[in-house]
């Protein structure tokens, strides 16, 4: 007997469809809550000042924390060229606090560590454009390690007016896994070496490895920080608590390209659920996914 197939009648799908479906249907679902969420931190953060997080600037080292000195001048000059003022941590804590006057545009300028290359690289580009920086340093390190600025160097730059020096610990450790009394050595004496070292005031601190809890931030408040400045990807804004900060890290891996430059400064509110996001699958059981998630 010959089997009767129904004309017009589609087969059923393959689960594997329906499975990609509902797929389709949840990264669409999830992408337009992100760019609701986009949205709203956009118009949150008008008034947010970007903090450049730098570390390295130099044409040797390939590795995530580097810039080549060629593209970071780029940089430079295009802030200087496009109206960019470049100011300190304490201006802009003085404008929130005392209502003090910020100029147009404001950026804050920023490397982490203290490495040689800031002096001999970093350096000359900034009095080129007039633009001035802060270094947060590692303490114990300078003077220490070659590959690390001394303290002359430090004194050198501090009084050309450009460079300002704040706190990033005595060794670079992760501050949320330190016992009480190691979490203060490090804050407090740091702090303590800089100011004594180089003569000056030491008020802010960036966390090494950016890494902090709430515990972090009272113990930066204690031993006399003013502010703290994290590396996660956002503006730093008025109404943010003062010991979590956001910055605009220029790195994340070895394609620091002009273009992307312009787009993490210029529109980091607007990528930070998307950078959330791919940090957070790719610390869990699926990081594989976390290469589909664009951040620039």
């Amino acid at each position: 007997m010959a089997m009767k197939l129904r004309v017009g009648q589609p087969q059923d799908r393959p689960r594997w469809q329906k499975i990609l479906r509902t797929i389709g249907l949840v990264l669409v679902s999830v992408l337009l809550i992100l760019a609701a969420d986009a949205a709203v931190r956009v118009h949150r953060a008008a008034d947010g000042i970007p903090v450049l997080n730098y570390h390295q600037i130099n044409n040797q080292d390939v590795n995530s924390l580097t810039v080549r000195t060629d593209q970071f001048e780029a940089q430079m000059k295009y802030l200087a060229d496009n109206g960019y003022h470049a100011i300190t941590p304490e201006d802009l804590v003085d404008a929130w606090e005392n209502g003090t006057e910020l100029p147009d545009k404001p950026v804050i300028i920023t490397f982490d560590d203290g490495y040689i290359d800031n002096y001999k690289n970093a350096y000359p580009i900034l009095q080129k454009y007039n633009l001035k920086a802060t270094i947060f340093l590692i303490s114990d390190f300078i003077g220490t390690y070659p590959n690390y600025m001394t303290w002359d160097e430090a004194l050198e730059m501090q009084q050309s007016g450009l460079i300002d020096f704040e706190g990033h610990t005595l060794s670079h450790p992760e501050l949320s896994k330190l016992s009480d009394e190691d979490l203060k050595h490090q804050l407090e004496d740091s702090k303590a070496a800089i100011e004594y070292r180089l003569q000056k005031k030491v008020s802010f601190l960036a966390y090494p490895c950016g890494d902090y809890t709430q515990r972090v931030q009272n113990a930066a408040k204690d031993a006399g920080y003013r502010a703290a400045f994290t590396v996660h990807l956002g503006y730093a804004e008025k109404d943010a608590p003062r010991y979590k900060l956001d910055r605009v890290p220029i790195f994340g891996d070895n394609t620091h390209t002009f273009e992307r430059f312009k787009y993490r400064m210029k529109f980091a509110p607007a990528w930070v659920p998307y950078d959330d996001l791919k940090k957070t699958v790719t610390q869990s059981d699926y990081s594989f996914f976390a290469r589909f998630i664009v951040s620039p």
